[in-house]
């Protein structure tokens, strides 16, 4: 994923500053190491921070609880942030954007990127859609700060602002599971939505044709905060009542979750909404977890063999393990031949071409 800064604005035309508060905390993308930043203790680490490539968490638990340097420890629910510069111009550059376009865009956050959205199509044509009245009224003040007035309305970030439809481009700044189909109608043939589409970690750039469907391929990983509105995968839960079945598996489960770009997008498209995610254990084994449909699969492995305990009406590991071995059959595709087609009636994830859909694992 190119990481240029898009033709029309330099890093800090819009500066970043304006749009960070006295106190966050900032991950350094280079190593990972977060960073507790204060203007007021440490003005000199801040600044640095700040302008550097940096992701900066700005509230958590939806602003519920205070964001202290202890609090930020304690918490995983980061529901606001000012996304890493080199992700932001890449994203613009994706978006492929000219001035006078139309634009929406789904979770203003701190209000940064819709500066540099109104930097780059003039303010006047764009439209930012923020589900936090709080965040929104935040935004609005960053902007006018640094004299910047891209209309900011609160709402439901996946019903997309059709009082402002058509658009020529969409910029999608939160994570999703299932693509709102209303993004692809409120944008004109030949727009563009670029997004962060949660089962592959990837960006996902898609052109809207005539026929009101959107296709378009994968850009490179990204994770952002979900949409709220997708927050918990639809499904997840599971009946108190439903059977649970315990058995041994010979298929090692690091092999089938990953780590490949590829493996992750393909699961996703022949197990729509079903999450697949694993993880090391600190003993050196490793535990798969599968959701969604009513169904949950709990995989661990010690090294020597694999315990599967699966709940509801399918068994998500067995289909998992097909899924895998389709892939390897398939020649263990990755994700630069994968891509995503949006339509009425869903999402659907290809292989090499829009015309060759994956079917789904029943």
């Amino acid at each position: 994923m190119s990481d240029r800064v898009p033709q029309g604005i330099l890093p800090f035309t819009v500066p970043r500053h304006a749009f960070i508060p006295r106190k966050a905390s900032a991950t350094a993308q280079w190593n990972g190491e977060d960073h507790w930043i204060d203007r007021d203790n440490d003005p000199d680490h801040w600044w640095e921070m700040v302008h550097a490539n940096t992701a900066i968490v700005t509230q958590i638990d939806d602003g519920e609880t205070e964001l202290t340097a202890e609090t930020v420890q304690r918490t995983f629910n980061f529901t606001c942030s000012s996304s890493a510069p080199a992700l932001v111009f890449s994203f613009l550059s994706l978006l492929e954007t000219r001035p006078g376009d139309k634009v929406m865009e789904v979770g203003t956050g701190t209000g940064w990127t819709a500066g540099l959205l109104g930097k780059l199509v003039g303010d006047e044509h764009v439209v930012s859609i923020e589900v936090d009245p709080s965040l929104a009224a935040i935004a609005r003040k960053n902007l006018a700060r640094v004299g910047r007035s891209p209309r900011v309305i609160v709402g439901d970030g996946s019903l997309g602002a059709p009082d402002f439809a058509p658009f020529d481009r969409v910029h999608i700044t939160c994570g999703v599971h299932d693509v709102p189909y209303s993004w692809i109608r409120q944008t004109r043939p030949e727009g563009r939505v670029v997004l962060p589409w949660a089962p592959a970690y990837q960006v996902a750039a898609l052109t809207v044709q005539e026929d009101g469907t959107a296709s378009g391929r994968f850009h490179g990983e990204c994770s952002f905060m979900m949409l709220r509105a997708q927050r918990d995968v639809p499904g997840s839960e599971v009946s108190a009542n439903a059977d649970e079945r315990e058995t041994v598996s010979s298929v090692d489960p690091r092999k089938v979750t990953g780590p490949s770009a590829g493996k992750r997008a393909f699961l996703a498209g022949v197990l729509p909404g079903i999450d697949v995610s694993g993880f090391e254990q600190e003993n050196g084994g490793f535990t798969a977890v599968l959701h969604g449909d009513h169904s949950h699969a709990w995989v661990r492995s010690d090294g020597h063999r694999t315990l599967v305990e699966q709940r509801g009406d399918r068994n998500l590991w067995d289909e998992a393990v097909i899924a895998d071995a389709r892939w390897t059959a398939l020649g263990t595709p990755e994700i630069d031949r994968l891509g995503l087609t949006v339509t009425p009636d869903g999402q659907h994830v290809w292989l090499d071409s829009p015309k060759n859909i994956l079917s789904k694992i029943e």
